[in-house]
């Protein structure tokens, strides 16, 4: 299993932005399922900044792959949270709770994480939060 990628989890799941931000390089490039891609570490923290204030969640179900000699690895879970504060363009949130299958995609150089993608079903996660 990949040390760093599981670092980063962990930090995700005790809502440790600084620790999730000693595992990437400072030139990540972060691909989000819907929207654009961000380039830096700055980007990352505005993104997670957002995430924090909209959202609360915990990955749980998780399994970690390695290939290429720890150079890339990838990930699948369960995405158990609580939509906090509306999002913009997103359903009004009410404190909803969903659990939602979502997987990332990760390339490492010198032992971080210089990309980061991550996939979920937006469709199912509004029908969650709209129900």
């Amino acid at each position: 299993m990949n040390e760093t990628v599981k670092a980063y989890f962990d930090a995700f799941n005790r809502g440790d932005v600084p620790g999730m931000l000693a595992c990437l390089s400072d030139d990540v490039r972060h691909y989000v399922n819907e929207g654009q891609v961000r380039t830096g570490k700055d980007l990352f923290r505005a993104f997670c900044d957002n995430m924090s204030r909209c959202y609360r969640e915990e990955l749980t179900d998780m399994v970690i792959f390695e290939a290429q000699g720890g150079t890339r690895a990838a990930a699948e879970f369960l995405v158990n949270g609580t939509y906090l504060e509306t999002d913009q363009g997103l359903p009004d949130a009410q404190g909803q709770s969903y659990v939602l299958p979502a997987g990332s995609f990760f390339t490492l150089k010198d032992g971080l994480i210089t990309r980061v993608v991550t996939y979920y079903n937006l469709a199912d996660w509004v029908k969650q939060v709209s129900a």
